[in-house]
């Protein structure tokens, strides 16, 4: 007889042998659920086997947090590997991935929308993370080098300093550094209602390698110094609409965390905003060595490095050299322009803000 069935007989058998021992319908309830029970693997110890965990299961366990959301990744060239991020928090280290003769078009949530690089949907460091399920995935979009070049995108980056309530503005020599608060929020909401793209410090030195590709619909938004003027006055507006910001930081005279998600703190330097010698600033004035090491302080304090703003503007290559050494990749400047691709990373340009500017001067400059 075959095996099979020689193990149907054995369970018959055992079955019968319930029925007659317990008797009644007991007996016959017992043996009919004794047959039904499904058998549960186990391993040679008798535990239980369970099947493996998915990678994004297996990051969810291990996170063990309700606000934690599993990242995958769809697409040519797109990373293998989910990431962890967390819900209500910007989206943090989206990856930039490389892919033999094309240009990374950023991420999307769908695949029409990658294909399309549809501004309007692409999801970067300056977006909040949304989860189903504690679980979200994004797709690659790639274009033609040739295509990225035919955006000739030229990304402002504006440069604010303190801000004022009055709308007559401030006295004294600093007046023209005070940006009336009614114009700066009415610039935000033109930002924030025209649907211009957000880029973060890393996509930005991807874009100027010509690695990435930027919409020329884009804005960088950053503040010099960390005023208290810029806690209490400029940040409820760029809470209000949402808006990445940039704030440079001396840290030197102040470490405040940041005061929103929104928030950005990179270096001004730790304590080079001070003249130096021949009256300019320190950044000028210190060797390779010297200027890293204050930037290696103020980077240590701010727990990133990444980009930095001179102090003053002031830079020469001496400063350049101090920079690259402490590990920083940019440096923003104070002289006017715009960022292109093939821009030097260590003398990025900017669009300055002075008090009087109100949306429409905006407008003229970025669109």
């Amino acid at each position: 007889m075959a095996t099979g069935g020689r193990r149907r007989l054995k369970v018959v058998a055992i079955i019968v042998s319930a029925v007659v021992l317990l008797g009644g319908g007991a007996a016959a309830a017992f043996a009919w659920t004794a047959a039904r029970e499904p058998v549960v693997p186990r391993s040679e110890a008798g535990a239980i086997e369970h099947p493996p965990l998915s990678p994004v299961e297996q990051l969810l366990h291990d996170a063990d947090d309700p606000l934690a959301c599993a990242l995958s990744f769809a697409g040519e060239g797109a990373p293998a590997d989910p990431m962890l991020q967390r819900q209500s928090a910007l989206f943090q280290g989206l990856p930039i991935p490389a892919r033999e003769g094309f240009v990374f078009g950023g991420w999307y949530p769908t695949e029409a929308a990658a294909t399309a690089f549809d501004q309007a949907a692409r999801v970067n460091g300056a977006d909040a993370v949304v989860c189903v399920d504690q679980q979200v995935q994004l797709f690659a979009g790639w274009m033609t080098p040739e295509q990225n070049v035919a955006e000739n995108a030229q990304i402002p980056i504006l440069m604010y300093h303190q801000f004022t309530a009055k709308a007559e503005g401030e006295s004294g020599w600093l007046r023209g550094n005070y940006a009336y608060i009614g114009d700066f929020e009415a610039q935000m909401s033109h930002i924030a209602s025209s649907g211009f793209y957000m880029p973060t410090w890393d996509e930005l030195s991807a874009f100027i390698d010509g690695r990435l590709f930027l919409p020329a619909h884009s804005v960088i938004i950053t503040d010099d110094d960390a005023d208290q003027s810029w806690f209490d006055l400029a940040v409820p507006v760029i809470d209000k609409y949402k808006l990445l910001s940039t704030s440079f930081m001396i840290t030197a005279y102040r470490q405040d965390p940041a005061p929103s998600i929104y928030v950005q703190r990179r270096s001004h330097t730790n304590d080079m905003h001070q003249a130096g010698d021949n009256g300019k600033g320190r950044m000028v004035n210190w060797t390779a060595d010297q200027i890293a090491a204050d930037l290696n302080a103020s980077g240590d304090i701010l727990g990133v490095r990444e980009v930095m703003a001179y102090p003053f503007g002031h830079y020469n290559d001496t400063a350049k050299q101090g920079v690259a050494q402490a590990g920083y990749e940019m440096a923003r400047t104070i002289e006017p322009g715009l960022v292109t691709i093939g821009t030097d990373k260590l003398a990025l340009p900017v669009v300055r803000i002075d008090y009087g500017m109100t949306v429409d001067a905006l407008i003229k400059r970025i669109g």
